[in-house]
């Protein structure tokens, strides 16, 4: 065939790569950013091609955050250099927070969006293209809730929904409230028609997001209001997981409790913050709780589910913590006896209170801190992990969470809690969405398996997987509207908590 004058001067779509640092929060915002990119006629780069646009989502919790940003940025200097037509984009708590420095540090940048107005990336990106200069633009407080805008959702069978945004909390190591704004709340009504419109899309598993998830309600003045929502979720045909993160423990209420128990598609599994196990530590934090009421909502947990996986987050080296203080962190971990824990050591981030403390730990102490939580949390994981050998459990199947599964030939799932287990694939052909029960053989600190499949369920998800796989780029972005906004499930993440 001919080329005709206007086919010849076609130019192929601009492509796109997104890289992610940070919480859930980072993560359920760069699908949104994928799907505006995708909307706007953008599409994925192969992995092996450097993209036309490179967009990094941050994170400003801990200073690596920082220290890998600028890393790469620098990485991309070059590139731009030998094309300018490469276009650099800095979005998310870093963004937000550095809005004066990003473009001093990397002048090469093209773009700087802060966690409230990520919907302006595209146009932005044409502005910086079109006028030759670096656009930043940075909203103090939110500009459209996340979920009114354009979605791709990758996973065919699992979502984040958003039921709020930002955190009322002053906690003195975080900077996330001043970086997410002031909590608001989704009306209940729209976070469940879009979980409606995501089970008829073949989704059963879905996530609550949140800063403060069980907080939800505190704008339109419902105490109970996350608790109802759960009970809400048990009553949509076709949804057969429900979970949530992060709950804050000053906020978990018995309601909540009883709902989790009462709710049959409420999975027993649990992911909340201690931080310290010290209380002098979590007053110097300002955490409104102590080890104590920690300690009983744990206790009430496991007596209405005594099947509950309970992880948590945990800081080591925190301004002033002592020895003692240590010792009180390692005695609340053996007592919770935790399925496993995100363990992290302190960092300084300007702009919070602790970090003018004085007091300020020692980074060898730190370190040697860190390394004897991180093996007690893994005694007492591992244990917890052993007695589930010989059970039988129903998994999820699930996609790219098995990194050696291709050498073991197995495939891997997760349980009702959460657990992750690889186990032997069956004859039957089964797809990501599907179900499987097996029964647990060999149990390690992270990770469970399971050397033979005794059922095998073929699900909704699974034709829903299935038909993706043949659909073209860009189809499965949803269109942003008022009660849609689909967050896909990646690996779990440790809250910006």
């Amino acid at each position: 065939m001919t080329a005709t004058p206007e086919t010849a001067l076609e130019s192929p779509p601009r492509t796109y790569e997104v890289k992610t640092y940070g919480c859930q929060m980072n993560v359920h915002d760069s699908e949104r950013l994928t799907g505006l990119l995708e909307t706007a006629g953008y599409v994925p780069a192969a992995a092996d091609v450097q993209a036309d646009v490179v967009v990094f989502n941050t994170c400003a919790v801990r200073e690596n955050a920082d220290n890998k940003l600028y890393g790469n940025l620098s990485h991309l200097a070059p590139i731009k250099a030998a094309n300018p037509d490469l276009q650099i984009a800095v979005g998310g708590c870093l963004a937000q927070k550095d809005r004066a420095t990003i473009t001093a540090k990397a002048p090469y940048v093209d773009v700087v969006f802060g966690t409230h107005n990520i919907g302006s990336l595209p146009v932005l990106l044409e502005r910086a293209r079109v006028q030759q200069e670096a656009q930043v633009e940075i909203l103090e407080s939110l500009d459209v809730f996340p979920s009114t805008l354009p979605t791709k959702r990758d996973s065919a069978y699992a979502a984040w929904v958003s039921i709020s945004v930002g955190c009322n909390n002053t906690c003195t190591f975080c900077i996330v409230p001043a970086l997410r704004g002031k909590e608001k709340d989704r009306r209940p009504g729209d976070i469940l028609a879009e979980i409606e419109a995501l089970v008829a899309d073949g989704v059963s598993e879905i996530t609550l997001l949140g800063q403060n998830v069980n907080a939800y309600g505190v704008e339109f003045g419902d105490r109970q209001a996350f608790s109802k929502l759960l009970r809400s979720c048990g009553s949509i045909d076709g949804l057969e997981r429900v979970r949530f993160t992060s709950p804050h423990p000053a906020e978990f209420t018995d309601d909540v409790i009883e709902a989790m128990a009462e709710t049959p598609n409420v999975m027993p599994s649990l992911h909340m913050p201690l931080q310290s196990g010290s209380d002098r530590v979590l007053k110097a934090m300002r955490r409104s709780y102590r080890s104590s009421k920690y300690l009983g909502i744990i206790e009430r947990v496991r007596a209405a589910m005594p099947d509950a996986a309970i992880t948590t987050d945990i800081i080591v080296g925190f301004p002033g913590e002592t020895e003692e203080d240590l010792q009180a962190t390692l005695d609340v971990v053996r007592e919770a006896r935790f399925a496993g824990a995100f363990t992290f050591q302190y960092s300084k981030r300007p702009g919070t209170p602790a970090a003018t403390l004085e007091d300020q730990v020692p980074p060898d102490v730190v370190r040697d801190r860190y390394e004897r939580l991180v093996a007690v949390v893994n005694e007492v994981a591992w244990a917890e992990s052993q007695q589930l050998v010989g059970r039988q459990v129903e998994l999820m199947v699930s996609e790219g969470e098995g990194r050696k599964d291709a050498a073991t030939l197995r495939l891997s799932g997760r349980g009702p809690d959460n657990r992750l287990v690889h186990f032997a694939a069956p004859a039957e052909p089964v797809r990501p969405g599907d179900r499987v029960t097996v029964e647990i053989t060999y149990a390690a600190p992270h990770h469970l398996v399971a050397d033979s499949v005794a059922t095998v369920r073929r699900t909704r998800s699974g034709d829903a997987w299935e038909a993706r796989q043949d659909a073209p780029a860009g189809s499965g972005v949803t269109l942003g509207m008022p009660t849609i906004g689909v967050p896909a499930p990646l690996p779990d993440a440790p809250a910006c908590r």
